[in-house]
């Protein structure tokens, strides 16, 4: 526990949760793996171990989803009030903003990301993402239907919606709790049960979250938490025959082995995947903003987000200084361990994941790109790479082609606007793409033409949680967030009644 001791600001609370061994929430306790294994985590700063987590597998796997359908079933959160449910989820929120500073910490420790970001983005938006499904929870509505082949009055017809049931949810490493509430608002407004996995290099903060769940008062077993890895809890958990729906977020390639794993019993899908999103300059954009924009969609979350507009088209007047600005943008990043207080930008989350980013940037490199700024790792501790921007790339390179997640943009010049729809949807991915130009007719055309599930004009990374999330093509299946989303964790029940 050197890594968390040397940290000067630590929490004592931060520093005691960590140091204990992390056990499972499962129907309401904390126990351990039933084949008694740990896994250790690791600080992304340091390439310490962290923490020693309880390792979940089938086993845990099937006890946390036979606590989940009791619970469903016939416990006390199947016959609570809808305004009841809100209210917990109300309470949940309240309990994660009183405690922002320990969740920020365990965040930064965990995850690598800069401790300020955390305090300013991860927590609070996981706080208001809470509360606004807390408000859901009271207007799940169905409808009243004229049936157009009876004479009036003869029949009674109508909707309801009702919970889906007992819900699987794998969760990443590059948001651990914004992620996690990404799914469990919805699933606790809509009445469901779950079954939370998080990822194997960042369970803290969905551990803390599970002994908060507990304080405000949600009933045993609604919501179970089991770490481990994906080989082994995620797998069974995808493939379990009695998980009515399963929620993933993820990379693309272990999105499609969810899918396999859950056509078993046909249970409902979710998949929010990956992504090469274009970022498209046009010459009319507003230099100022567009440059400070390009660079915050690349390297915010040092690149490890899935809408990241890595892919950068700029038109070729203003080429050369977008690429500059962009540079000099990366450059001004302070890349230093997440706790020092003027990080700007922290390790990538594990030694795996650094090896991916700088393996691509090899491959860019011996493929004739050339790096403006950045292409290497940063220091000779830790997972930390360079802000980088690459130019003289072109479409056949797996710099261009394939997902890296890590801070590293291509910018790549063009000169006819008719052609940029056609290079910017040349992929297999369609989850966000930016737009910037002072005229807005030209952002709105080309944005209805971008086959992607999020489309930012002369703005990007701007979520909410009233505003649906999701991709087209091998993004994913369906939307996070919004109203839609109650779309998955609903089943509609029609209901005729002759009068």
């Amino acid at each position: 526990m050197a890594t968390v001791a040397s940290a000067p600001t630590i929490d004592p609370k931060v520093s005691a949760f960590v140091a204990r061994k992390q056990k499972m929430l499962i129907n309401g306790k904390w126990v351990d793996a039933a084949s008694g294994k740990t896994f250790a985590t690791y600080n992304p700063a340091t390439g310490e171990v962290l923490a020693q987590v309880a390792e979940g597998d089938r086993e845990d796997i099937n006890r946390a989803v036979r606590a989940a359908r009791a619970a469903f079933e016939s416990g006390p959160w199947s016959k609570m009030p809808p305004a009841v449910r809100g209210k917990l989820i109300w309470k949940l929120a309240d309990l994660i903003e009183k405690h922002l500073e320990e969740f920020a910490q365990l965040e930064s420790l965990d995850n690598g990301k800069p401790l300020g970001i955390a305090r300013i983005a991860d927590v609070p938006l996981t706080v208001e993402h809470m509360r606004y499904y807390a408000g859901w929870a009271t207007k799940i509505e169905g409808n009243t239907i004229p049936l157009i082949l009876a004479p009036p009055n003869k029949f009674l017809a109508y909707t309801v919606r009702e919970p889906v049931g007992v819900v699987g949810q794998i969760i990443p490493w590059n948001f651990p709790l914004l992620m996690a509430a990404w799914k469990l608002g919805p699933s606790l407004a809509a009445g469901c049960t779950s079954v939370l996995k998080p990822a194997e290099q960042t369970p803290l903060t969905a551990l803390r979250l599970g002994e908060l769940i507990q304080e405000a008062g949600f009933p045993d077993g609604v919501v179970n938490i089991v770490p481990g890895f994906g080989e082994t809890a995620g797998a069974a958990l995808a493939a379990h025959p009695d998980v009515d729906k399963v929620a993933f977020t993820g990379s693309t390639e272990v999105g499609r082995l969810i899918v396999q794993a859950a056509a078993g019993n046909l249970k409902k899908v979710s998949l929010e995947l990956g992504g090469k999103s274009p970022n498209v300059i046009f010459a009319d954009a507003d230099i100022e903003s567009a440059i400070p924009g390009a660079a915050s969609a690349i390297f915010f979350n040092h690149g490890q987000c899935c809408c990241a507009g890595s892919r950068l088209y700029v038109e070729k007047p203003i080429f050369d200084k977008v690429v500059d600005g962009v540079s000099h943008s990366a450059e001004q990043i302070k890349v230093k361990p997440g706790f020092e207080p003027d990080s700007d930008m922290g390790p990538l989350v594990s030694q795996e994941q650094l090896n991916r980013v700088c393996g691509y940037l090899e491959s860019g490199l011996k493929e004739g790109a050339k790096a403006v700024t950045g292409g290497k790792r940063h220091g000779d501790k830790g997972y930390f790479v360079k802000p980088t921007v690459l130019v003289n790339t072109n479409e056949t390179m797996k710099v261009v082609r394939e997902e890296i997640f890590g801070p590293v943009v291509t910018a790549i010049p063009f000169s006819d606007p008719s052609e940029i729809v056609g290079k910017a949807n040349d992929t297999t991915y369609g989850l966000a793409a930016g737009v910037w130009s002072r005229d807005i007719k030209k952002a709105h055309t080309v944005a209805a033409k971008l086959r992607a599930g999020t489309v930012w004009i002369n703005c990007y990374n701007v979520f909410d949680p009233a505003m649906p999330f999701g991709g087209y093509k091998e993004s994913g299946w369906g939307r996070e967030m919004g109203h839609e989303v109650l779309e998955h964790y609903t089943e509609v029940k029609s209901i005729c009644s002759a009068l």
